[in-house]
């Protein structure tokens, strides 16, 4: 993701050099640990996050077992991994479900942090993952249009909106929201608050009025990535408050350092719970410690990837793809619908960085990924005739011709795409081949999903 490239880049450049590496010495070590240092403080990482960090890991790193193993620079890199991922909390912190519904969650945080369509995002998720029946509450009574703006959430996603307008009592609306849950069998409640500009008594003076009056089972702040160490600064503030169980950490693809991240659990003793990663009402996640670490080292993140292909890929048609590769039945139709299926999994350049060696690799990353490219491609496929697509080696010179003319493209691009084609046969034949990757695939549920290409 955008927002961890330089420190990314910046730690693995490091580690390269800890690799080339036969033996290392105690000084070795201090090097590599001061530049992880330097990186981490560019990020915007709290400066006493960093200096506890920097110390675990040398504490554990300059040992005699260590400096004397036949791998010292890999025990090494597994050390700092490991550290990393216990700063940003260790395992994945789920929602307090409510014993008996509806389960009450309270959205919280500053004006303009994204409170309210994080509050869609997330009752979006969780009717998905959790076949949760959300109502969503409008408790912003003073923003102009903030109501407005939840209803319309509502509507494009068919989540049911609770209001009473903009003249009544947050506290009263929110309650009469859980009694409307009851008896409308919600099981779950998102009540989206107002925000101020800065944080001030009147603000916290009402939450703590609607958090007594419904006892909620999860109080999220919802914060930007973007802002950096005043995200941990605020996070602060509410969790002393307010007492927060969790942290909505919304930007995280933005292209910024992505120290709040990595800062706000140690500071705050929050764990993040959730992340926004695009402007789209399905592009919310989970927050995953371990994954997150190992995108940031360039260890790439299978897990993540195989659920994306998992929710947008067809499984019968999966089978039937990875039959056809194994047998190089693949045409150039399978093809299409393999990208077009490959798109709805999100931005490219973030799907690289879940591969792992892609993560780290200079070149590969720095492939031209252009969106615009794949438009292209489709519509070379697409000024095809079906058997051209089923059989692209009949295609010369004068097809060529009509193909560039009808998708609006050159006759080098018709050429490039054909050659690229059956390149890809290839590879994908050599990937269904791959036991390690396979195996990973099938421990998940939806054993069968491939790659697309």
């Amino acid at each position: 993701m955008a927002m961890f490239e330089g420190l990314s880049d910046k730690l693995q450049a490091t580690f390269k050099k800890l690799r080339g590496k036969g033996k290392l010495s105690e000084a070795d070590v201090n090097e590599a640990m001061r530049e992880v240092r330097m990186a981490l403080l560019q990020a915007d990482v709290n400066i006493k996050v960093v200096k506890d960090f920097v110390n675990k890991v040398k504490e554990r790193a300059i040992g005699e077992e260590i400096l004397r193993s036949l791998t010292p620079g890999q025990q090494v890199i597994k050390i700092v991994h490991e550290e990393m991922i216990a700063l940003m909390g260790g395992t994945q912190s789920k929602i307090n479900m409510a014993s008996k519904p509806p389960t009450v969650i309270l959205l919280v945080g500053l004006q303009g942090a994204g409170k309210t369509t994080h509050a869609a995002k997330l009752a979006n998720l969780l009717r998905k993952q959790q076949s949760k029946r959300p109502l969503m509450v409008a408790c912003d009574i003073y923003r102009p249009a903030a109501i407005k703006q939840l209803q319309v959430l509502g509507d494009q996603l068919n989540i049911p909106v609770f209001d009473m307008g903009n003249k009544q009592n947050p506290v009263d609306i929110a309650k009469a929201a859980i009694e409307h849950a009851n008896s409308h069998g919600n099981d779950l409640v998102i009540i989206d608050t107002a925000g101020r500009l800065h944080i001030n008594e009147e603000l916290m003076g009402e939450l703590r009025q609607i958090k007594e009056r419904v006892r909620p089972q999860e109080i999220l702040l919802v914060v930007d990535a973007m802002t950096g160490q005043d995200a941990v600064n605020v996070a602060e503030s509410f969790n002393r408050e307010l007492g927060l169980d969790g942290v909505v950490l919304t930007k995280l693809d933005g292209d910024t350092r992505g120290g709040a991240a990595i800062s706000v659990k140690a500071v705050t003793g929050c764990p993040i719970k959730f992340v926004g990663v695009g402007e789209k009402l399905d592009a919310i996640e989970p927050f995953h410690p371990d994954r997150l670490a190992s995108r940031i080292l360039g260890m790439g993140d299978v897990l993540s990837l195989i659920e994306k292909a998992q929710e947008n890929f067809d499984l019968e048609k999966a089978k039937e793809m990875e039959r056809k590769i194994r047998k190089q039945e693949l045409t150039l139709e399978d093809f299409l619908e393999q990208l077009q299926q490959l798109k709805s999994m999100g931005p490219l350049s973030s799907l690289m960085d879940m591969i792992p060696g892609i993560g780290g690799n200079k070149q590969l990353k720095n492939m031209e990924l252009d969106e615009k490219h794949f438009a292209r491609v489709e519509a070379i496929i697409k000024s095809m005739t079906p058997e051209e697509r089923r059989n692209p080696v009949i295609i010369k010179d004068s097809r060529k011709k009509r193909i560039s003319k009808g998708s609006g493209t050159s006759i080098p691009e018709v050429s490039r795409l054909i050659k690229q084609f059956e390149e890809t046969k290839k590879m994908m034949k050599q990937l269904t081949g791959n036991s390690n990757l396979m195996k990973k695939m099938k421990k998940k549920k939806g054993a069968g999903l491939r790659l697309p290409f």
